[in-house]
This record gives C-alpha cells, sequence and structure tokens, in this order.
C-alpha cells in the first residue's frame, strides 16, 4: 500500500513540475521568479527549485534562462531585429546580462550571432532541425569563438 501511495504523490509531483515548465515556455518573457512559480502550484521555492532539478536537470531559472536565450537566437537568426529588440522581446530588462547569459550559452556574443546568421542563411532547414541544432549549451560549455 505504502508504494502505491508514494507512486501516486510522485505522478502528482511530476504533473505539477510540468505545469510549471510549461508555465515558463508560455510565459517566459515576462517577469518570472521561483518564488512566484513556487506560489503558482502551492510551494515553497526551496522546495520547487529541488524538484525541478531532480526531474529536469536544472534549476527553473536555468531553464527560463535557456528558453530565453533560445527564443532570442530564432529572432536574431530572421534578421530582422536588433541585439537590444530581440533582448527585451524574450524578457531581458538589461541588455548587459542579456549579453553576458547568452555568450555563455552560445559561446558567442549576440551581435556576431546575428552578423554570422545574416551571413550564412539556413539553407532551408526544417525549423525543428534549425532549433535543435542551434540549441543553447547549459553549463558554460559552450566553446569560445574563433577570432576572426
Amino acid at each position: 500500500m505504502t508504494s502505491f501511495s508514494s507512486d501516486s504523490r510522485r505522478l502528482r509531483d511530476l504533473a505539477l513540475l510540468r505545469r510549471v515548465r510549461d508555465r515558463i515556455d508560455r510565459e517566459f518573457a515576462q517577469p518570472l521568479d521561483v518564488e512566484a512559480l513556487a506560489r503558482g502550484v502551492h510551494v515553497s521555492g526551496g522546495h520547487l527549485s529541488r524538484q525541478f532539478k531532480a526531474a529536469f536537470g536544472e534549476s527553473p531559472y536555468s531553464y527560463l534562462m535557456t528558453r530565453r536565450i533560445e527564443r532570442a537566437m530564432a529572432l536574431l537568426r530572421r534578421g530582422d531585429r536588433s541585439v537590444t529588440d530581440a533582448c527585451f522581446e524574450v524578457g531581458f530588462s538589461s541588455l548587459g546580462t542579456f549579453s553576458t547569459r547568452f555568450t555563455e550559452l552560445v559561446g558567442m556574443p549576440p551581435s556576431e550571432y546575428r552578423r554570422r546568421a545574416c551571413e550564412t542563411p539556413a539553407a532551408e532547414l526544417p525549423s525543428c532541425v534549425t532549433k535543435q541544432v542551434a540549441r543553447p549549451i547549459r553549463n558554460r560549455e559552450a566553446p569560445p569563438s574563433p577570432r576572426v
């Protein structure tokens, strides 16, 4: 009987965590913080952070930053947005923070990323392929860009 109740609780907890992740995906450009996300599912911020990281491999804040950078990369690839426009459109309130986080995850500053994307447009790849290939890298694993 204990196994059933623990399995039931685990499934309920995972459903709550998916709700949080879905909210981040939907509202990435809004001002979100861990406490607000936790309130939305009636748990503490610390509990949410621990459970989210255990389930998805990164904290809610890191997941949010990755989603924002991912969206910014898509905007910059289109070529019709400036770096500043992309920064504010995806929810950053500071261009400096955006540039730092972008460089950490992508391996080059957003202005260089935009320039390269405009110089070498994707060869009509499906957007799902482009998204997977251009996905930002977590934990400062991006190799430094070669200096030209």
